[in-house]
């Protein structure tokens, strides 16, 4: 969860959870009672997730991953139609570059404004295109997820919160990506879930700036934080208590 990009109330964090498989009943199991909006890939299992609840859950889909399809297909064809669609998201982009960190009801209104004429223009050459004599192609295959994930990929337009893309959640999930060999041997599921805890840990002091080491042995390891201080451990809290702490010596006087 990070609010930073429409100025939100909330403190960024990560929260990693173990579940030995990925389908809709293990989602839904780390989602019970949720509904709102969730920013995803295009995975079917979420999609199965959002029907079961009945419109409670809207899904927020990934203009990078659509992208991306189209980028494939320019550097394998040179396609000019998939080098068109990349420019016209590139406008996209740089207008989100230009927001980014407005209020959400800033976000919107440019949006409104700018953005949406741009995805009405898209979504037409997308049309336009999809009915030529290339059905099984890539750029078919690109063409169609876009259109078939057209409500989800333009959420954006109408909730100045929703991102264009679920890059913050990419770039969270890189280093357990990276990490995904050392936590084979996590040794049972109570190791995993340990596992996703101290990750969870370790990801929300990096998105505070701090050095997860000194965060971790200050009081978590330390042991001597009361049930009831908990709270005191967040990061986004823990770090404002560091700050407004009155500066001590590096070297303390040693009394004889």
């Amino acid at each position: 969860m990070d609010d930073r990009p429409w100025g939100g109330p909330s403190p960024p964090a990560v929260a990693y959870v173990f579940a030995d498989g990925r389908g809709t009943e293990e989602i839904a199991g780390h989602l019970t009672d949720f509904s709102g909006i969730l920013q995803v890939d295009g995975y079917a299992a979420y999609k199965a997730l959002a029907r079961d609840h009945g419109g409670a859950i809207q899904l927020a889909f990934c203009l990078a991953h659509a992208r991306h399809k189209f980028v494939e297909v320019f550097k394998t064809t040179q396609s000019p139609f998939a080098r068109e669609v990349i420019e016209r998201l590139l406008a996209v982009y740089a207008i989100e570059a230009a927001i980014r960190g407005n209020s959400a009801e800033q976000r919107l209104a440019t949006r409104r404004t700018r953005s949406a004429a741009l995805m009405v223009a898209l979504k037409a050459r997308l049309t336009e295109i999809v009915g030529q004599p290339f059905s099984q192609s890539k750029l078919a295959e690109a063409i169609n997820y876009a259109l078939n994930h057209w409500d989800g990929l333009t959420l954006f337009l109408r909730d100045g919160r929703v991102e264009v893309d679920s890059n913050t959640v990419e770039r969270s999930m890189r280093p357990i990506a990276m990490g995904r060999r050392n936590s084979l041997f996590s040794g049972s599921e109570g190791g995993a879930e340990s596992w996703a805890i101290l990750a969870s840990l370790v990801n929300t002091a990096k998105l505070h700036e701090l050095d997860p080491q000194a965060y971790l042995a200050d009081r978590i390891l330390s042991g001597q934080t009361k049930s009831h201080q908990l709270h005191e451990l967040l990061a986004w809290n823990w770090k404002a208590a560091r700050a407004s702490a009155p500066h001590r010596p590096r070297h303390e006087p040693v009394s004889s």
